[in-house]
């Protein structure tokens, strides 16, 4: 397995000369370095007017490795090669370096660059990749991986505090400005010397003073970050302040789950610290994290989540039986949520509002606490992507434990903890009663195991003394009903009227609105069995619209027209043969396999190949009256399409082998001309991202324009 480094920007706020300068004292040898042994330089090259220098030089490394070990490799040191290409011109250093010894067994990769500040012509730019291939290490591949890896991330993290360190140095020698590199006068001058005093360049571009520079760009400024953009990096300083200090493999996995998100989502991408809470919550897998983020997104764009604290309003029964709300902050600065669920009616609640109702209202406090989060980081100056909640459990009884209101109970954990992963600092469960420890067995296997060490439980008056609730929070924000002064601004509960319970039937009724509340549907494609779906225009200049989402697979996006309506097959063409479909029932054709094409119906738009996660939002201005045929079609790579099988044979294929299957999720509608807001000339269709957990969004758009439809 190959595994993949990429760091994030560090920036130097120094000018690149200088940092060109304490960077050649690293050679050849580094004390600060203590696996770097030496170097020696094997060839130097130079540009006829100096501007351009070539360097590669033979590094010896010392790994630190068990002696066992080296003896069965049979060597005590490994050799890399190193080539440098310095562009005084253009300022910048390449460096790129592969390892010598090994190399049949082992392939290392890292390629660095130092450039210009984008926005600070006086500060430098730092940015390193690399890769690891251990194709075979004599039977030791795993543990020669894990040293690699730990001898690599130990010197990411202290390679900025070599390059300051020699920064110092210079400084204490009086060395704080080097001039940057001029064309020769003339052909014939001697190309300078990259180092060279001040006093002996009299023709130096002067470095500006500190008030002429440019700021440097607020991280506070970018907390939602425009994506689509290769140029888009993220800075060592930004991550340290609004992030949190993460390890140099935990900023890669970060990084390169971004730049994925980029790449396929191509517009809007969730915000760097909801990102961070997915890989947090698998350990920094990044294969595992990136599959549940994408889920997760899924969801959110389905059930409109992000709209919900400005579109929801909570039911007035709610706003008078719910007993929980925010109260102020931790000692941390996270935010805190009290619920007193002891003195809660939750089966008056379910039996008034329903489960539906319930879930909504917890996912909005969950999303305020996003929105807390962000500003408490604001606030206190330093990352916050958690907060911590008290449950207090007085009145806690047989009432609770109510079949429903469990079933309620284990659905919304079950949803908050596959779409809101380490949100969670702690969780205070205070005046536990004896009929806790069976709840408690009752909803713990649906927690993951991370979020369960972060449970306090406190039976009696255990809270009240050292350890408990005042290492946590301060003094003077204590609840009064937990014994302290400060007064908290949400209902007391009570027991809902029974007058205002519903029956099952309008419960049902009301939970079906909600579940079927999303404008978006969810359809699968197969290997052989597009998925269709007709819209009939009756006046032309009328605009499709569509929106949709892939969430596995790849496919492909066609719009027919057709004068003529097309007929719906009787029956499917599984059960037409008597085959029961195991992946539900296959998806009626609209396209008749005897219409011809460019004469029973025509292609009004390019075809659109969409790739796996990705979302794809267009319109279309219809051109004349009839039928359009909006259709999805499984993509296969050409290796698969040179294949002709009947469609039957297709379909069953697809029935077996579970790669030939799609999904997307949908959402259309039909504009009259007059009610389209937007510009007749230009429409487009274009990739963007799922979620405005982003805020901003750069869309990469590809123009489709109106064809007209025979």
């Amino acid at each position: 397995m190959v595994q993949e480094y990429q760091s994030p920007v560090r920036v130097y706020k120094h000018p690149f000369e200088l940092i060109m300068a304490a960077y050649a004292r690293r050679f050849p040898k580094c004390p600060l370095i203590p696996v770097f042994v030496d170097s020696e330089v094997i060839s130097e090259d130079q540009s006829e007017d100096a501007s351009t220098v070539v360097t590669q030089r033979r590094c010896m490394i010392d790994i630190d490795a068990p002696r066992l070990l080296k003896r069965i490799a049979g060597v005590d040191y490994l050799y890399f090669i190193q080539k440098n290409t310095l562009n005084r011109r253009d300022r910048t250093l390449h460096i790129e370096v592969h390892n010598e010894t090994f190399s049949s067994r082992v392939i290392v990769c890292e390629n660095c660059k130092y450039t210009v500040h984008p926005e600070n012509e006086e500060w430098t730019c730092f940015e390193q990749t690399a890769s690891l291939d251990m194709k075979s290490f004599f039977g030791f591949e795993s543990m020669a991986e894990k040293i690699a890896m730990k001898q690599y991330a130990a010197s990411i993290k202290k390679g900025k505090e070599i390059i300051e360190h020699y920064l110092r140095e210079l400084e204490d020698e009086g060395i704080t400005y080097i001039p940057r590199w001029i064309p020769p006068v003339s052909s014939g001058t001697a190309a300078a010397k990259l180092l060279l005093p001040p006093s002996s360049t009299p023709r130096a571009i002067p470095v500006k003073s500190a008030k002429d520079r440019l700021p440097c760009k607020d991280p506070s400024c970018s907390m939602e970050l425009l994506a689509g953009s290769p140029d888009d990096k993220l800075d060592a300083d930004y991550i340290r302040r609004y992030l949190g200090d993460l390890t140099p493999l935990q900023e890669s996995c970060l990084i390169r789950l971004r730049q994925w998100l980029q790449e396929t989502h191509k517009g809007k991408i969730p915000k760097d610290q909801h990102v961070l809470r997915f890989l947090r919550a698998r350990d920094f897998n990044l294969d595992k994290a990136r599959e549940i983020l994408c889920q997760s997104l899924t969801w959110r764009k389905q059930h409109q989540v992000d709209f919900l604290l400005d579109t929801w309003k909570r039911p007035q029964l709610l706003q008078e039986y719910y007993t929980g709300g925010w109260h102020h902050h931790d000692r941390d600065g996270r935010p805190f949520y009290v619920l007193r669920l002891g003195q809660m009616d939750t089966k008056g609640l379910v039996r008034a509002l329903g489960e539906e109702v319930l879930l909504r209202q917890v996912l909005s406090i969950n999303e305020e606490g996003l929105r807390r989060c962000e500003e408490n980081t604001r606030v206190f100056g330093r990352p916050i992507s958690c907060w911590t909640c008290l449950v207090d459990l007085e009145g806690l009884n047989m009432r609770h434990l109510w079949r429903p209101g469990i079933k309620a109970l284990l659905r919304i954990i079950e949803v908050v903890e596959a779409n809101y992963p380490e949100t969670l600092g702690h969780l205070l469960i205070l005046r536990a009663p004896r009929v806790f420890p069976l709840l408690w067995t009752l909803v713990s296997p649906l927690i993951d195991e991370n979020t369960r060490k972060k449970f306090l439980v406190y039976a009696g008056n255990d809270y009240q003394g050292p350890g408990g609730l005042v290492d946590l929070i301060d003094t003077e924000i204590i609840p009064d009903f937990l014994g302290g002064d400060c007064m908290c601004e949400f209902p007391e509960g009570g027991t809902v009227p029974k007058s205002l319970y519903r029956t099952a039937e309008e419960l049902e009724c009301e939970e079906n609105r909600l579940l079927t509340d999303s404008i978006y549907k969810s359809a699968s494609i197969f290997k052989g069995a597009p998925y269709e779906m007709l819209i009939e225009i009756t006046e032309a200049s009328s605009v499709i619209t569509w929106d949709f989402d892939v969430s596995k697979g790849d496919v492909t996006f066609n719009i027919y027209h057709s004068k003529r309506a097309p007929q719906l097959p009787k029956k499917d063409t599984l059960g037409a043969h008597g085959i029961t479909s195991l992946a539900g029932p296959v998806n009626a054709q609209l396209i008749d396999k005897n219409w011809v094409l460019g004469q029973d119906y025509s292609m009004v738009e390019k075809a659109l190949i969409c790739r796996e996660g990705e979302s794809v939002q267009g319109s279309h201005i219809t051109r004349w009256p009839g039928f359009y045929i909006l259709q999805w079609r499984f993509h296969s790579s050409p290796a698969c399409t040179a294949s002709s099988l009947p469609r039957v044979d297709d379909v069953l294929a697809s029935l077996q082998v579970s790669t030939h299957k799609c999904k997307i999720m949908y959402y259309t509608e039909v504009l009259a001309s007059h009610d389209f807001r937007g510009s007749m000339t230009s429409l487009e269709s274009c990739h963007s991202g799922f979620s405005q957990l982003s805020g901003a969004t750069t869309s990469s758009s590809q123009s489709h324009t109106s064809s007209i439809s025979r």
